[in-house]
């Protein structure tokens, strides 16, 4: 270890440190638009022990850190992110059903949950099929549609704030919003109780069928998106609007406005981040000339040096996967934020997208898949794809 090594430094590479460590790991590889620049550090925390001691010596240091989820709903600079990017491991992706209710990792897929209430006959969480992301995300978005939000099933959840500690709420302690929860901004969702009920099996699968179906049917899911761009207005549908303001099909570089939904930026390869920007204030101003509403995104800008124009005084919490909308408003996964100073470096380099639990585009198109196989053959899969 060199003499001035950082306290971070020093902690990522001690052999006892519980987790998987890579400097200047391009988040391209770990976001759901496939773009983005190098993280100082990447880490994977496997460990409660692991997690709370990394966000702490962030903290402490000043260093910018961000718990990302899987990747969807957060555009990445092409610059990077000069802190540390955490994801949760091992011991964050535990699934279990006790009595009435799921015991949940906040790092464990979404689709996993509704898979698994689909094989028990538990009705509740029909909202989120097709739904990528973790449960931890879910929870900071609230994921969910207009009448039904994971907000209404959660018993309980435990987090962790620097400086403050571990913390367990039962879900009535917490506001819950559109696409908005009342979680601190550094505040790191660890497990959760969501409530489970049983219900009719057949009404169960057509529910999830038929929302399968609409989502399948109104958005570009098997192409590289971040899901939701912009917030829908009070009142309003932000893919009526921008459709109405004649965007749909709109490109700037390789980033294009999906046909398929005005609401969805795809990137048709080689889209850079800043080309997403540029598509994304384009399509902003169209909209406030043509109605007067001004766009909010929903997607989380990271690394960025100044915030998105219409973006200024929003939340500031990171977010993971938002694919909804008009067609099936939900939202999932789940991330936090801090800020600080630049950090220092070790070597190393991550798996390749979709190995080893590593959060992709191509991991989210799988769990899509998986859902319908389970749906069709009334099997499960693990929140790793395997079939369980």
């Amino acid at each position: 270890m060199a003499r001035h090594a950082s306290p971070v430094q020093s902690l990522l590479v001690d052999d006892r440190f519980d987790g998987d460590v890579y400097a200047h790991e391009p988040l391209s590889r770990h976001t759901t638009y496939r773009i983005g620049g190098p993280a100082r550090f990447f880490v994977r925390a496997n460990s409660v022990g692991a997690l709370t001691g990394l966000v702490d010596v962030c903290a402490a240091e000043g260093t910018p850190w961000v718990v990302l989820g899987r990747g969807s709903n957060v555009l990445v600079a092409d610059a990077g992110f000069a802190g540390v990017a955490i994801v949760l491991g091992r011991d964050f992706r535990t699934l279990r059903f006790d009595d009435d209710r799921f015991i949940v990792g906040a790092g464990a897929s979404l689709s996993a949950v509704v898979q698994e209430a689909f094989k028990r006959a538990i009705g509740g969480f029909e909202f989120a099929v097709g739904t990528p992301g973790t449960v931890g995300g879910a929870l900071r978005m609230n994921a969910g549609t207009a009448d039904e939000w994971i907000g209404q099933r959660v018993v309980s959840v435990t987090t962790y704030r620097p400086g403050r500690g571990l913390a367990r709420r039962r879900g009535d302690e917490i506001s819950w919003g559109y696409r908005a929860s009342s979680f601190a901004a550094d505040e790191v969702i660890l497990e959760c109780e969501l409530a489970a009920e049983a219900a009719d099996p057949y009404r169960v699968r057509d529910k999830m069928e038929g929302n399968l179906a609409r989502r399948k049917g109104c958005q570009p899911l098997s192409e590289p998106t971040c899901g939701s761009v912009f917030k829908n207005p009070e009142g309003g549908s932000a893919g009526r609007l921008i459709e109405g303001a004649g965007c749909k099909g709109a490109e700037v570089g390789g980033a294009k406005v999906s046909e398929l939904h005005g609401n969805f930026i795809v990137n048709r390869g080689g889209a850079t981040a800043a080309d997403v920007r540029a598509l994304m204030e384009q399509v902003r101003a169209a909209v406030l000339e043509s109605t007067g509403v001004e766009l909010v995104p929903e997607v989380r800008m990271l690394g960025f040096d100044e915030d998105f124009p219409s973006a200024r005084g929003a939340d500031e919490a990171f977010g993971d996967e938002a694919f909804g909308d008009e067609c099936a408003r939900g939202a999932a996964g789940g991330t936090s934020a801090g800020t600080g100073a630049s950090v220092a470096s070790t070597a190393g380099s991550a798996p390749s997208t979709g190995e080893r639990g590593t959060p992709s585009a191509d991991a989210a198109a799988g769990e899509t898949a998986g859902e319908v196989g389970a749906l069709s053959t009334g099997e499960g899969r693990d929140e790793d794809g395997r079939r369980g």
